[in-house]
């Protein structure tokens, strides 16, 4: 696999980048793989961990609509789902942008994971760890440097 070099989530820009991820990614829930991908791509934006987008023709899993939506002032409204593989199922476990931003269209059909949600999820040899706090997406990962948001107390800043 390849490695990934450090980043520093500090000097992400604002407003987010999009880019391809070069590296596999994979999803497991239950014991089961959810989704794997050689095509992700992924949101670098200020303070945060990436978020990964996975296509959707690279999960697996069952993919349940589930109540609610927010809004994100870069990509636009955001669409949730429960995952369910196998006997596995994770309530709110994903979410997608149906129609996003014309700076964001190309994750129109892509499928993010709450990495808190699902028992692994892999990025290239490097497993995941949540974004903290409960409400953003991202995944970070050991290169990582720099203070990444959503502890409390960070959320707004």
């Amino acid at each position: 696999m390849t490695s990934i070099p450090r980043e520093n989530v500090q000097s992400y820009p604002r407003p987010p980048a999009l880019e391809p991820v070069s590296q596999q990614i994979r999803v497991y829930l239950g014991g089961q793989q959810v989704a794997e991908s050689t095509q992700a791509l992924r949101v670098l934006e200020t303070h945060h961990a990436p978020t990964y987008y996975l296509p959707r023709a690279d999960v697996i899993a069952s993919l349940q609509a589930a109540a609610g939506t927010s809004f994100c002032e870069w990509k636009g409204n955001a669409r949730y789902f429960d995952v369910v593989v196998g006997e596995a199922i994770a309530k709110r476990a994903a979410w997608t942008y149906e129609s996003p931003t014309d700076r964001f269209a190309p994750l129109a059909g892509y499928i993010a994971f709450y990495a808190g949600k699902m028992d692994e999820a892999w990025v290239g040899d490097m497993r995941v760890i949540p974004q903290p706090g409960d409400f953003y997406g991202g995944w970070v990962t050991p290169n990582l440097e720099g203070q990444i948001k959503g502890a409390p107390g960070t959320r707004h800043w």
